[in-house]
């Protein structure tokens, strides 16, 4: 039981920083100052709905993170 919970949790800490990193900053800097006016012009649709995707994606990994963690610890005592 032991390892299995320990592979899940490998598992989801990779999937976890693979979303992350898959997520664009909300803060682009001067360089999102400049392409501000273009995306206002014809708009970021698109680009909301797979960031809202994979905001709830990440949501669901790090509840699983933190349970997968508290089951791991619980059963190591």
């Amino acid at each position: 039981m032991h390892t299995l919970l320990v592979t899940l949790l490998v598992i989801v800490c990779i999937a976890l920083i693979v979303v992350v990193l898959l997520q664009s900053g909300k803060s682009a800097g001067l360089s999102g100052a400049i392409s501000g006016g273009a995306e206002q012009l014809f708009g970021k649709q698109k680009a909301r709905g797979i960031d809202l995707v994979l905001h709830r994606i990440t949501v669901v990994l790090s509840v699983l993170f933190f349970v997968l963690t508290l089951a791991v610890t619980y059963l190591n005592l």
